[in-house]
């Protein structure tokens, strides 16, 4: 069986973990979100690729789940000290990352390229695809401070601010990165991350012509919110902000007329009935990936629940 899975963040990569254990690279291929992406300290930062890199290469830091196991700050201290611009942690490690990265795209090259590169450096299998070769920022439009970009919301003002909106800056005239479309069309099923729908998904989706080929498929997603609230980040301040209500429903509402089927956690049992009312088919268990067990488990239940849904 082929699966494209569509991911960001954290919780993405531990999906990823899971499936990447589960399925073989000639099975697996992973779209990942660069709405994210941003320029600092001059240097082309791409946060959820790194993320699912490091998790894929076993040297995430797993206390965060984000940066280089075993990292140093000796440059971000130094940056502090002669009054630089310190709020976006980056260890020594993760910079030669961003270091090398800009360095090859100034020359010309893609990030698409750049990152197949890294992967194989790295010992990563896995075929990794960043959603497009083009810029595609996410922008937060907050009562407070007007337009922010991703990160300077997220992390800056640590998620603070009250969000009217959200828009994606590029999308229309960016194209899906080479290998996307065929990597989605090839595919039997694809699972849709436990990311959050909003910041990490929808900016996937925002790229046109890519979109309209995963609605072709049998697609399943995992919800990120959990009795009404996130696993992790801000998905549940999020809805609430949107006058939505944060729960499994939400999720599925927002899915409603891509997915095929929603993975609930086993503590959302009491809603599958009415999530099987949108024509969605739930799928009930433990979605809480605290262990690398876990996420072998989970990868594995959907896997299993996939198979069962495409006969």
């Amino acid at each position: 069986m082929k699966v494209t899975a569509i991911a960001g963040g954290v919780g993405g990569a531990k999906l990823i973990d899971g499936l990447a254990k589960s399925l073989s690279p000639n099975e697996l291929t992973i779209i990942v979100n660069t709405g994210d992406d941003f320029d600092h300290l001059d240097l082309r930062i791409c946060p959820d690729l790194d993320t699912i890199c490091y998790t894929l290469a076993g040297i995430s830091n797993p206390e965060t789940g984000w940066g280089i196991i075993n990292d140093s700050w000796n440059v971000l201290n130094s940056i502090k000290i002669l009054g630089g611009p310190e709020w976006f942690q980056l260890g020594d490690k993760d910079l030669g990352t961003h270091i090398e990265r800009t360095r090859r795209l100034h020359q010309g090259q893609t990030l698409s390229q750049v990152t197949s590169q890294f992967c194989d450096r790295l010992g990563i299998k896995y075929l990794v695809l960043p959603m497009s070769d083009q810029p595609v920022s996410t922008i937060i439009e907050t009562t407070e401070l007007g337009s922010l970009s991703f990160q300077d919301y997220f992390v800056k003002y640590r998620c603070q601010p009250v969000v009217n909106s959200i828009w994606f800056k590029g999308n229309k005239s960016a194209l899906p990165a080479p290998g996307v479309i065929k990597a989605i069309d090839q595919s039997d099923a694809i699972v849709i991350c436990p990311s959050n729908p909003w910041l990490s998904i929808d900016p996937v989706f925002s790229i046109p012509g890519i979109l309209p080929k995963i609605i072709q498929k049998p697609s399943i997603a995992i919800s990120p919110i959990i009795q009404g609230k996130a696993i992790k980040g801000p998905a549940a301040k999020l809805f609430m902000e949107l006058g939505i209500e944060p729960s499994a429903i939400a999720v599925a509402n927002h899915y409603e007329n891509i997915i095929k089927s929603l993975v609930i956690d086993s503590l959302d049992g009491d809603l599958a009935n009415e999530i099987s009312k949108k024509g969605i088919i739930p799928f009930t268990t433990n979605t809480m990936m605290i262990t690398s067990e876990n996420r072998l488990q989970l990868a594995q239940d959907v896997l299993n629940f996939i198979e069962r849904i495409i006969d």
